[in-house]
């Protein structure tokens, strides 16, 4: 039940900008619907070696203009070495809990 159905003064379409402001975008993921049969097989392509996806002889890659939006960063030190974290979730695991779907 919603809270306009149950009488609060909130308005139609009234969203919490707190919510927003510390989840970002990410709360919009939760209204998309997910085809568990395209991540399946976005998962038989991705390198975890090398944390792409591989067709054949093509590796798809983030620029480093997107990972500088991915991580928020607004510019990418060059004489800085920018290391992996250890023990980070694979990515079929961080898709299985986003979209709450089981292995």
């Amino acid at each position: 039940m919603t809270q306009r159905k149950k009488g609060d003064s909130l308005a139609e379409g009234y969203v919490s900008e707190l919510f927003y402001s510390n989840y970002g975008d990410l709360p919009y993921l939760l209204d998309m619907k997910v085809d568990k049969r395209l991540f399946r097989a976005l998962d038989q392509f991705w390198n975890p070696a090398y944390s792409c996806f591989t067709f054949g002889k093509v590796n798809l890659v983030p620029t480093i203009e997107e990972y500088m939006a991915l991580l928020r960063c607004s510019r990418i030190q060059v004489d800085r070495i920018y290391s992996k974290a250890v023990n980070v979730p694979t990515f079929l695991r961080k898709l299985v809990n986003m979209t709450e779907m089981s292995e």
